[in-house]
């Protein structure tokens, strides 16, 4: 996965401590109802397509940017169904990170499905009750995406 510049530069003065990033999902489904994953490079699983928007960037509009670099499909961000932040990770060379993630449903509009960077080594349409195996984070925002309820976030607790 391809670190943004603007990381890059942060690190150069930051060192590998703790940075608070935005993070944004896109949940697509195509006219058939079929759920748009890929297949990662760097943990070679099939997840959700995402990624970090550049500095300025509308979250929705990094969504379809993100969605277009690795899969060549357009797409139309349709609703937030989660707002989430998520538990911190540290990344192989030490580079701690915790995401605030916003996940959009979104439709595809056009493009074929296909791999479209060098984040992806697979891409494809799944029908929902047929997905690859998939780790919790994507199975509970297709789960949401899915759903007519309100945006999901964590109930604030009050202590």
């Amino acid at each position: 996965m391809a670190t943004p510049e603007f990381i890059t530069a942060l690190r150069a003065t930051a060192g590998t401590q703790l940075l608070w990033l935005p993070g944004v999902t896109a949940i697509v489904f195509d006219d058939e109802g079929r759920v748009l994953l890929g297949r990662r490079t760097d943990t070679r699983k099939w997840s959700v397509v995402g990624g970090i928007p550049e500095p300025g960037e509308q979250p929705a509009a990094c969504a379809v940017r993100e969605v277009f670099e690795e899969t060549a499909v357009h797409c139309v961000p349709e609703r937030v169904v989660l707002v989430q932040a998520l538990q911190p990770i540290t990344y192989g060379n030490g580079d701690e990170c915790q995401y605030m993630d916003i996940t959009f449903r979104c439709r595809a509009v056009g493009g074929e499905a296909r791999v479209n960077d060098d984040e992806s080594l697979d891409v494809g349409w799944f029908a929902v009750d047929a997905l690859p195996e998939l780790n919790e984070f994507s199975l509970f925002r297709i789960k949401q995406a899915l759903s007519e309820a309100p945006t999901w976030f964590d109930p604030m607790t009050i202590g």
